[in-house]
C-alpha cells in the first residue's frame, strides 16, 4: 500500500474505534441514541453542525463551480460561511428550550409535537426522507470517487469500503458515534484543506500572480458574474445562491437535531463563536483552490476532481494522505448525519408513529439501526450502478429541504400563532413550487432559482394560512405556554419537564 492509503487505514479505524466507544458509555435507550443524552457541549455542538453540513460537496461541487464559474462561485461561499451561526442564533437556545419542555427526540417529532398533528408528522417525514436520501447518495458517491483515485481500487470496491466504515460507526453508537466522529472529522476537514490552499498559492506563485493567470484564460473569471460576464447575470439565481447555504440550514433536519443534543440552552452562543471561526478558515479555500486549478491542470476532464487532483499535485506524498483523510472526513461527517436522519426518520417518524407504537426504547434503537444498514445498502446499490453529479444532487436536495422547512423552523420557535394548517401548507407549498420550477426549467426561464421561488412560497403559506385560520386551529396552551418559556432565560423549571419523552405529546387526541 502507498502512503496515502496508509493513512486513510489509520483514519478508518480511528473512525471505527469512537464508534466503538460510544456504544459502551451509553445508547441503549432512545435519548441516548437519538441525541447523544442531550449532553454535548459548544465546541462539539459547532464543529458537528459545520462539518454535517459541509458534506462532500465542499471538495467536489464547490471545487467543480469554481473550475467551471471562477469568482461567481463565491456568492454560494458567501452563504455558506454566514449559516451555522444564523442557525445556532436563531434557532439553537429556542429550539434546545422547547423539544425539551415537549419531550421531542427528533427533529421531525419536534415538528409534530409544535403543531400538534399527525398530518404534521405524516408529511414532514416523507418530504425529508426522500431529500436526504438523495443527499446522503451523493456522499457516498463522492466518498466511492475519492477512495478510487487515492488508492486505485475500483469504485465499486471504494465505494463499498467508504460506505461500510460510516454504517459501522453509525450502527453502533447512534447521536454519540455521529457527533464525535464529526468533531474529529471537522479538525481533519480544516487541517486538510488549509494544507491544500497554501500548496496551492505555492505553486502559483502566490494570489497576485495566480489572478493575473486566471485573467488570461477569461477576465470575467475574476468577477462575481461568471465566465459570461455582467450581462448574462441572473440576480434570481444569485440570490438562491446565497440563501440555499445560509437560511437554508436551518431547513435541514439533520442540522438542526444538533440544537436539541446540546448540554444547555446557553451552549448555542458559544457554538456560534465557534462555528464563525471554523467556517472563515474553511469555507473560502476549496472555492480559491478551484479556481486556481484553471492554472495547474487547465485540462483537467472532471472539475468534479479539481481539489482532489490540484492536492496529488502540488503536495508531498505524506502530506497527500493527510489531506485525503481531511476529504474523506468532509465526505463522512455528512453521510453519517444523513444516514442517523434518514434511519431515525424511517424508523421513529414513521414506523413507531404510525405502525408499531408499542415499541421498547431497546425495540427502537434496534429497529433505527436496522434501518440505517437497510439504507445503506439500498444507497450503495444506486450509487454504483448510475452515480449522478454531486454538486447537482446536493444543491436539488439541499434547495427542497430548505424550502419546505425553513419558515417552520424558525415559526416554530418565534411565532406564537403559527398553526396546523399553517405549517402543513408551507411544507407542501415550499416543496411543491421548487421541485416543480427545477423539473421543469422555469429557472432559465425566469432567472429565478428554485430556492428562492420555494422560501417565498413556504413562507407566504404559514402566515396566510395561520392568520386565517387562528379561530379554527388555536395553537394549544401548552405549546403556547412552552414558547413563552423560550424567551426566558435560565434553566427550564421543573414542572415543565414532565413532558419528557413523549408525556406532552399525550395531551395531543391520538388521532389529532
Amino acid at each position: 500500500m502507498n502512503i496515502e492509503t496508509w493513512f486513510l487505514v489509520i483514519y478508518f479505524l480511528a473512525m471505527a474505534g469512537i464508534g466503538v466507544w460510544t456504544l459502551k458509555i451509553g445508547t441503549k435507550n432512545n435519548e441516548g441514541f437519538l441525541l447523544g443524552g442531550r449532553s454535548l457541549g459548544p465546541a462539539v455542538t459547532a464543529l458537528r453542525l459545520q462539518s454535517s453540513s459541509m458534506s462532500g460537496y465542499m471538495f467536489l461541487g464547490a471545487g467543480s463551480l469554481a473550475y467551471t464559474k471562477g469568482y461567481f462561485s463565491l456568492w454560494y461561499a458567501m452563504g455558506d460561511i454566514g449559516g451555522g451561526v444564523l442557525n445556532l442564533s436563531i434557532l439553537g437556545r429556542r429550539m434546545r428550550k422547547l423539544s425539551q419542555i415537549l419531550g421531542s427526540l427528533t427533529s421531525i417529532e419536534y415538528l409534530e409535537h409544535r403543531y400538534p398533528s399527525k398530518w404534521t408528522r405524516a408529511i414532514a417525514a416523507p418530504i425529508a426522507l426522500f431529500c436526504i436520501f438523495f443527499y446522503v447518495l451523493a456522499q457516498f458517491i463522492a466518498g466511492g470517487r475519492g477512495l478510487e483515485m487515492v488508492t486505485g481500487v475500483s469504485y465499486g470496491w471504494a465505494l463499498f469500503i467508504a460506505v461500510g466504515v460510516i454504517v459501522f460507526y453509525t450502527f453502533l453508537g447512534g447521536y454519540l458515534a455521529v457527533a464525535y466522529t464529526d468533531f474529529v472529522q471537522a479538525i481533519i476537514m480544516l487541517i486538510g484543506m488549509v494544507w491544500i490552499l497554501i500548496g496551492t498559492m505555492q505553486a502559483i506563485g502566490g494570489w497576485t500572480a495566480g489572478n493575473r493567470a486566471v485573467g488570461e484564460i477569461n477576465p470575467n473569471l475574476l468577477t462575481m458574474w461568471g465566465p459570461d460576464g455582467y450581462d448574462s447575470v441572473q440576480w434570481g439565481v444569485i440570490i438562491g445562491a446565497v440563501l440555499v447555504f445560509s437560511i437554508g440550514y436551518m431547513g435541514w433536519p439533520h442540522v438542526n437535531v444538533s440544537h436539541m443534543a446540546m448540554k444547555k440552552p446557553s451552549v448555542a452562543r458559544a457554538a456560534s463563536m465557534y462555528a464563525t471561526g471554523f467556517n472563515l478558515l474553511f469555507i473560502p479555500a476549496p472555492y480559491i483552490v478551484g479556481i486556481m486549478a484553471l492554472i495547474i491542470l487547465p485540462t483537467l476532464e472532471n472539475p468534479e476532481l479539481a481539489v482532489f487532483a490540484v492536492a496529488d499535485t502540488v503536495l508531498p506524498d505524506f502530506a497527500v494522505g493527510i489531506v485525503m483523510a481531511g476529504i474523506m472526513a468532509a465526505i463522512m461527517s455528512t453521510a453519517d448525519a444523513l444516514l442517523l436522519q434518514s434511519g431515525t426518520i424511517a424508523s421513529q417518524d414513521l414506523m413507531q408513529r404510525f405502525f408499531f407504537r408499542n415499541l421498547s426504547d431497546r425495540q427502537s434503537v434496534w429497529v433505527s439501526r436496522i434501518t440505517v444498514l437497510l439504507l445503506a445498502v439500498i444507497g450503495y446499490i444506486v450509487a454504483v450502478n448510475d452515480p449522478p453529479a454531486v454538486a447537482e444532487v446536493v444543491i436539488f436536495s439541499t434547495t427542497v429541504l430548505g424550502a419546505a422547512f425553513v419558515p417552520v423552523y424558525i415559526a416554530a420557535a418565534w411565532w406564537r400563532k403559527a398553526n396546523v394548517p399553517g405549517a402543513i401548507a408551507s411544507m407542501l407549498l415550499g416543496t411543491i413550487s421548487s421541485v416543480v420550477w427545477q423539473l421543469t426549467g422555469l429557472v432559465d426561464v425566469t432567472g429565478v432559482d428554485p430556492m428562492g421561488i420555494g422560501i417565498v412560497c413556504s413562507t407566504l403559506g404559514i402566515i396566510v394560512v395561520s392568520l386565517a385560520t387562528q379561530r379554527s386551529h388555536p395553537v394549544p396552551d401548552h405549546v403556547v405556554a412552552a414558547m413563552i418559556e423560550t424567551d426566558k432565560i435560565g434553566p427550564i423549571p421543573a414542572h415543565m419537564l414532565t413532558g419528557q419523552n413523549d408525556a406532552l405529546a399525550g395531551q395531543v387526541p391520538k388521532d389529532a
